[in-house]
């Protein structure tokens, strides 16, 4: 391995002890942004400092230089590097810690794995990703399982959602079924608001219920102590909010629960079948000295580099400085006020009012949510099709004619968006966003949108 290269690398990354990066217009310049874009929507997708692009680069290129050394034999041992770094930052041990591609793996690989009996049923919340729900109803098609969702619209108070959460559970129980399963959130998607993660894995061990924490938004966006939490099951993507490249997500399994996940999705290597007297499948990778939890994950199928970065990121993550603060605890403090700030500016731009509960802690994360100044009558009467097809079409202007973009969504009768804070921008993108969304608000009152 071209090491020097590497090393020279590393320095840049790291920087000097003096060499911080402040957050706004200075941190900006870390990333690779086209001129004059506005990158408002870190949350779906996330970023990552062009320094790390380096990093891929060259691992790429030391994989091309020797494919079966590198995959084969320096590859694994990067990607523990890459497991310990990850398990420190959120205290758990590295026996508990695999690297997969995307949240959303993650629960297809909890779900696809855990065998369900009739009367198992799988409990949900209202705001659950999309993609999460529909693995949910493939599941219950394919299996004895069920499905209950709870349901709430936002605002609520963490109060009335976890009563809710345990009234399902108790008439659950009342009615003779098992709650094998409960799956929540860090933080929602869409509206982007912060759930009372930690209370709602409390009852779930009340309950002796498995809990399967989906953290797409967790890392590197609030704090994270998995030993004190314990959920059973979690994963979150270390692409969106710490800065790793594509596609790269943490799954953490306590050992505990390890003889639960027998394969990997897909199936590879790893798996290890029931005995079958006279059946014998090698692995023919190089044997790891690992439990076998971490070995099935190890290698599945071919992929990409990305897993090897997370050291880097948080590197990089320790340079930044905000108001005498540096490192993680600069990111929290610039990014949780920035979205405050940014709420602020963009409802009072369009004379509407931020998405909070009285208790004011689902907006304790980098996301602010702001109803648009919009009503129709074809969405007082219920038809939903219009509703979507009007913010696609906000969608679509934002990202053709203004160079941006920003997460919409139609929730409980109005148009919200979701304003994603970042250490790369400051208050005036948010200035300035107010100002756009006024006025495409304005032309789809004129019916532009009809056209």
């Amino acid at each position: 391995m071209a090491i020097s290269r590497l090393n020279a690398l590393a320095a840049q990354i790291g920087g000097t002890r003096n060499d911080g990066i402040e957050c706004g217009k200075d941190a900006a310049k870390e990333f690779g942004f086209a001129p004059n874009h506005r990158n408002l929507n870190h949350g779906s997708f996330g970023t990552y400092p062009k320094l790390l692009r380096s990093l891929v680069n060259h691992y790429q290129d030391e994989a091309e230089a020797r494919p079966d050394r590198f995959i084969r034999y320096d590859y694994p041992n990067l990607l523990d590097k890459s497991r310990d770094a990850v398990a420190k930052y959120v205290n758990a041990p590295t026996t508990t810690i695999v690297l997969i591609p995307n949240a959303t793996t993650g629960l297809n690989t909890v779900l696809q794995n855990l065998v369900f009996q009739d009367g198992d049923v799988i409990l949900y919340l209202a705001t659950i990703y999309g993609a999460c729900e529909k693995t949910v109803d493939f599941i219950t098609e394919t299996t004895p399982a069920e499905s209950y969702k709870v349901d709430y619209v936002f605002p609520i108070s963490d109060h009335d959602l976890l009563s809710r959460f345990e009234d399902a559970i108790r008439s659950l129980q009342t009615k003779g079924k098992h709650v094998k399963l409960a799956i929540f959130d860090t933080i929602v998607s869409l509206p982007g608001l912060r759930m009372p993660f930690e209370r709602l894995t409390a009852i779930c061990k009340e309950h002796s219920i498995l809990s399967c924490i989906d953290g797409a938004h967790g890392i590197g966006h609030v704090p994270l102590d998995l030993a004190k939490l314990d959920p059973d099951f979690f994963f979150s993507n270390a692409h969106k909010w710490l800065y790793v490249p594509r596609g790269c997500a943490v799954f953490y399994v306590p050992e505990r629960n390890q003889h639960l996940i027998r394969s990997t999705m897909p199936t590879s290597h790893g798996f290890i079948p029931r005995p079958v007297e006279g059946k014998v499948i090698n692995n023919p990778l190089p044997p790891t000295g690992k439990s076998d939890f971490v070995t099935n994950f190890q290698f599945v199928g071919t992929t990409d580099d990305t897993h090897l970065c997370i050291s880097a990121a948080l590197e990089w993550r320790s340079r930044i400085t905000y108001a005498g603060e540096k490192g993680e605890d600069a990111i929290t403090a610039y990014n949780h006020r920035l979205a405050r700030e940014a709420g602020a500016v963009v409802s009072t731009s369009l004379s509407t009012e931020i998405m909070e509960n009285a208790e004011r802690t689902l907006g304790e994360c980098n996301f602010s949510n702001v109803r648009l100044p919009l009503s129709f009558s074809e969405v007082a009467r219920g038809e939903h099709a219009q509703a979507v097809k009007i913010g696609q079409w906000i969608a679509k202007v934002l990202v053709e004619e203004y160079s941006s973009f920003i997460a919409i969504i139609f929730y409980a009768g109005s148009w919200w968006v979701r304003l994603s804070a970042q250490v790369y921008l400051t208050i005036e993108d948010f200035e300035w966003a107010g100002k756009v969304l006024k006025e495409v608000c304005g032309r789809v009152e004129s019916g532009e949108w009809e056209r």
